[in-house]
């Protein structure tokens, strides 16, 4: 009997593509096939195993249930073996279906006398039809759904010899794990198929594969003579015993995914309320979106190497692609803790309590705590894709800016920083202008960004007694020294990036008897000399009006003047730029600065314990290249 089972499933799980020549049924109730029969078109190869049995002229008898079976799995080593022969495609082509179905039929119909697979079974031809797998007919749609871990599993615990119930156990087993990943129980038929099609380099149509993956036992035939009945039936009762086992794998790891979600979902709520209740007025005033880490990690790719595109100390900068298709720069801050959130509640706050043009903009946040991720803490901005100025002045990207852009540079530069000192409320000190913090969209439009450092500035304060915080070269002297921070400690910031803009120079430029040289320093020489045009960068494209030209300069070399009293205001920064206002003389420098550097280097130092002081590029940003992937 049980050698009768396992020849009616070898053979009908692998008919040979039927015509008149090769194929005629022995019942009378179904129609032959002739010769000019469309099942020809059938591309299904039913031949293959045919050659691997010799033909019994017995019949199966067992009952319904277990002869659906087989003819499922049957159904599917069929898929299994086109697909491996195409590469491509689980399902025949639509044309094709009517013809593969019927001759199919007539196999089971030569092997069980009038049996009706449709009202037996409940099987018809939308088996080949219709996909059943999240609608999936094609190999590379299957693999985009699979991690490269678990198809690497797969391929290794798959890719041998599936003769003895050793390595088809491990085989299921990874089969098991690929179905919990996937979720989806429609996807059983599609894993088994796909993995005896390229997860293991035998094939379907090899005895031993066939017998692991399609009801374990379907090539016991071939091996009927070579083994007595008691082999075979404790051959079956591992093989059950291995199935059995990888179905309570499968239930066990979906309920653990189950309770996996749920526990996270209890400790975001517990951690939202704890988060909510630090964002104070905040949220009443804004609109801000609150993002899941699943949709953070799902933008990011899980967080991909290949999507950072700025580093710094805080943590990592990622380029993201929400659910609606927005690109997003999602700030993700590193060394979180329960209670320190200080920072990122600050810098949430900032940035949510402004919007201009030339401000980076705010899409939402994320907070969330994992056993095992620990807190996260995400800041989502909107993606400014030709990033910062330092890039296109110092970086890969240096490309001779021309006049026009870096004009136009200057005046969304100063537009934001004047709104931050004027139009918010209250008023918003930047404290780290610098070129790598003054990002560029498509249109070269400035938009100043990284808030960190920025300080509230209360109404009628004069200045801020504060620790020290900012970047070599840029920080003004006043603050540098004594710590007294004013809107105009900004204005002395904006008047360094400026002089790196129209010269192509960097803040700190070139080293003298081992001490470096400011370029406000450099530039006020040779103002002082009459020739301010010699600050502007050699070989500008598109060099116009050299009175306007020189007019920045002096802009720029004003806002630069060591002493405060003598920078003007923001707002009156940008209507020197933007109108026909000139200059106001230039007070003398009564001192370089290069005299008070060993200073301002002693009183940085000193500030580091609870301030902050970074190098002239910021955090790092990465480019992006042409082809939408960042690229150093």
């Amino acid at each position: 009997m049980s050698q009768i089972l396992y020849v009616f499933l070898f053979l009908h799980v692998s008919f040979p593509r039927f015509s008149a020549t090769t194929y005629t049924s022995s019942s009378s109730h179904r129609t032959p096939a002739s010769k000019n029969s469309s099942s020809s078109l059938c591309p299904l190869d039913f031949d293959a195993f045919r050659k691997m049995i010799d033909r019994s002229n017995e019949y199966v008898t067992m009952n319904v249930t277990t002869q659906c079976h087989y003819i499922r799995q049957g159904i599917r080593l069929l898929q299994s073996d086109y697909l491996r022969r195409t590469n491509y495609s689980f399902l025949p082509p639509l044309k094709s279906v009517e013809s593969c179905w019927s001759t199919y039929e007539n196999l089971v119909d030569d092997f069980i006398p009038k049996f009706n697979i449709s009202s037996s079974c409940g099987f018809n031809a939308t088996l080949w039809s219709s996909p059943r797998c999240m609608n999936i007919t094609s190999r590379t749609e299957f693999e985009s759904r699979l991690s490269p871990v678990a198809l690497s599993d797969l391929i290794s615990s798959c890719n041998r010899s599936l003769e003895n119930s050793s390595p088809c156990g491990t085989c299921i087993t990874s089969i098991s794990k690929l179905l919990a990943s996937l979720s989806n129980a429609d996807c059983t038929g599609s894993a088994f198929i796909y993995t005896a099609a390229f997860a293991n380099h035998f094939g379907p149509t090899n005895r031993d594969t066939a017998r692991c993956l399609f009801a374990s036992d379907i090539t016991a035939a071939t091996y009927s003579n070579q083994s007595n009945t008691s082999k075979k039936n404790f051959s079956t009762i591992i093989v059950i015993a291995v199935v059995v086992c990888g179905l309570l794998f499968i239930i066990l790891s979906m309920f653990g995914y189950w309770f996996s979600l749920r526990r996270n979902k209890l400790s975001c709520k517990w951690e939202n309320i704890r988060f909510d209740s630090n964002l104070g007025s905040m949220r009443g005033t804004t609109t801000l979106v609150r993002f899941t880490f699943d949709e953070i990690k799902s933008a990011t790719r899980n967080f991909s190497r290949e999507n950072i595109i700025g580093l710094g100390g805080y943590g990592n900068v990622y380029k993201g692609v929400l659910t609606s298709g927005c690109e997003v720069a999602l700030k993700r801050f590193k060394n979180c803790s329960a209670g320190g959130d200080s920072s990122f509640i600050h810098e949430l706050e900032v940035i949510a309590s402004v919007r201009h043009v030339n401000l980076l903009g705010l899409r939402g946040y994320c907070t969330a705590t994992f056993p095992l991720e620990g807190h996260q803490r995400i800041i989502v901005c909107d993606l400014v894709k030709h990033g910062s100025l330092y890039d296109h002045l110092f970086g890969l990207r240096c490309n001779k800016l021309s006049w026009p852009i870096r004009q136009r540079i200057a005046i969304g530069t100063a537009r934001g920083l004047a709104y931050l000192h004027y139009g918010a409320q209250p008023a918003i000190i930047h404290r780290d202008i610098k070129s790598s913090n003054i990002l560029l969209d498509e249109n070269f439009e400035p938009k100043v960004a990284d808030f960190g450092l920025a300080k509230f500035n209360p109404e009628g304060m004069t200045h801020l007694s504060t620790r020290v915080a900012g970047t070599m070269g840029y920080v003004a002297p006043e603050y540098a020294l004594y710590g007294q921070l004013t809107e105009r400690s900004d204005v002395y910031s904006f008047g360094v990036v400026l002089l790196e803009l129209l010269s192509g120079k960097k803040a700190l430029i070139a080293v003298n008897d081992g001490k470096p040289t400011l370029v406000t320093d450099w530039a006020w020489s040779l103002v002082r000399e009459g020739r301010p045009l010699d600050v502007v960068e050699e070989n500008t494209p598109d060099l116009d009006h050299p009175e306007i030209l020189e007019k920045y300069v002096m802009v720029a070399v004003l806002c630069s003047h060591p002493q405060l009293y003598a920078r003007p205001t923001m707002d009156q920064v940008v209507k020197m730029l933007e109108a026909d206002i000139p200059v106001p003389v230039i007070p003398e420098r009564p001192i370089s600065l290069i005299a008070d550097l060993d200073d301002i280097d002693r009183s940085i130092n000193s500030s580091n314990g609870s301030g902050y002081m970074s190098t002239s590029t910021g955090y790092q940003l990465y480019n992006f290249e042409h082809n939408g992937t960042p690229g150093r």
